[in-house]
């Protein structure tokens, strides 16, 4: 196994963990190299549902060696929680395995309070956010006032750049956004006690990925969210404050594009977003209830209700071109069961005319109508298949169709939650 890239290729929530759990089997480190405890993946191991925010879902396997990169925006306490929650749950979690970039930012209190109350503020014309102070956070780093992880090993730095940016933070506030002034010396005292806790996994995350490089040691890559959140790719402002697109992984982790081998795009079989934003293949009836309902589709961070639709192949294609993708990953085929017609969108109609390419333009996005395929159902359960053979000769041809829409062969199928239930196209991948 070549050093992985794995890339959500829709809005987000298309089972990138599972993905990565599977082929983690091959690999010597698993790393995060963007956003923040605003995206989650979900696994079903043995029967145990385990739900990751910022840790890389490889830390269950014991032998594997998991980094949080420099492109990422932490919240200390979120991480806590989540180390506690695996050990308690017999997952070994120590600083041996898990490693937080010395140059990852930090996510304070203020950037949480801002991000809620200019929410708030906005009313209808919300964007959707998680509230969890990713954006803001963001903020700070382009403007060269945030708080880094390796602020936690100076306690004078740490103080001091709190201080001082809670005098601009609580004035915007209090004044402008209306809200509570927060007290300096609360958030002082708490996180030099969570970086207390922290520093033993605070490290050098870039040299540690050059290192194994030269080693010959296998690595992959894990990204959050999907191609169109991507704050510069993505259905602007309807986005998140990163970007989860491949590119990023060089600045994200740290590292060099001369280390990338394989990209592999995710592709749930269907259509999912949460919160507000374009949606061309949005299903508002009982079909799109079906398929919310069988794909059990909550956010595994904020629990809200996905929006479902069709499985909208200008989006994917789009994250072909922008990603490089080298292999697509089919997940949920499953949820499709039992449907008596199933439809792909190729295009869209945007005043009379074909367009093959998502409109950066939220305006012209509204006006564009989906094209579809409509190809027939099936009623079998596919859940024990393990080879594409075993397959109704239906889902073969869906599978079939997208191949030959997107121009990229499709190297894994998953037809159920658990790690066993899955269809190895490309044994390299897990080898």
């Amino acid at each position: 196994m070549e050093n992985m890239v794995v890339v959500g290729t829709q809005w987000g929530d298309e089972g990138k963990g599972k993905v990565v759990d599977l082929l983690t089997a091959g690999a010597d480190m698993v790393v995060r190299y963007q956003g923040g405890n605003n995206a989650g993946h979900t696994l079903v191991v043995g029967g145990r549902k385990f739900i990751f925010h910022l840790i890389p879902s490889g830390i269950l396997y014991e032998d594997k060696i998991c980094l949080i990169g420099n492109g990422l925006v932490v919240d200390p306490e979120v991480l806590l929680q989540e180390i506690g929650r695996l050990q308690d749950s017999g997952v070994s979690v120590g600083p041996e395995r898990l490693v937080l970039s010395e140059k990852a930012h930090l996510i304070m209190p203020y950037h949480k309070a801002i991000d809620a109350a200019r929410e708030a503020a906005k009313g209808k014309v919300k964007i959707g956010t998680t509230g969890r102070g990713i954006g803001p956070c963001y903020e700070d780093k382009a403007a060269r006032i945030g708080v880094r992880a390796i602020d936690l090993t100076e306690p004078e730095v740490l103080e001091e750049k709190i201080r001082s940016n809670l005098r601009e933070k609580n004035f915007y506030l209090e004044k402008f956004l209306g809200a509570e002034p927060l007290d300096p010396q609360e958030i002082v005292d708490r996180y030099l006690e969570m970086g207390e806790r922290l520093v033993p996994y605070i490290g050098d995350v870039s040299s540690m990925l050059y290192d194994a490089a030269r080693q010959g040691k296998t690595i992959l890559f894990e990204g959050a969210q999907g191609t169109h959140l991507d704050v510069d790719h993505g259905t602007y402002p309807f986005v998140t404050s990163s970007n989860p697109v491949a590119g990023t992984i060089c600045s994200g982790a740290g590292i060099g594009p001369n280390i990338l081998r394989h990209i592999i795009g995710i592709v749930k079989a269907y259509t999912t977003r949460v919160g507000a934003g374009p949606f061309v293949t949005e299903l508002e009836d009982e079909t799109g209830d079906y398929i919310q309902e069988r794909g059990a589709e909550f956010g595994s961070t904020t629990g809200r209700r996905r929006r479902c639709g069709w499985l909208d192949l200008v989006v994917v294609k789009d994250s072909v071109r922008i990603n490089g993708l080298t292999a697509l990953a089919i997940t949920k085929l499953d949820v499709l069961t039992g449907l008596e017609k199933v439809k792909i969108c190729a295009e869209y109609e945007l005043d009379g005319k074909c367009v093959q390419v998502r409109p950066a333009s939220l305006n012209a996005m509204a006006r564009c109508k989906p094209v579809y395929k409509e190809m027939p159902g099936w009623e079998e359960d596919i859940s024990g298949a393990r080879r594409l053979s075993e397959l109704p000769a239906e889902a073969r041809a869906y599978l079939k169709e997208i191949e030959e829409i997107t121009g990229v062969p499709i190297s894994l199928v998953s037809v159920g939650p658990g790690r066993e239930e899955t269809i190895v196209i490309d044994e390299l991948l897990v080898s």
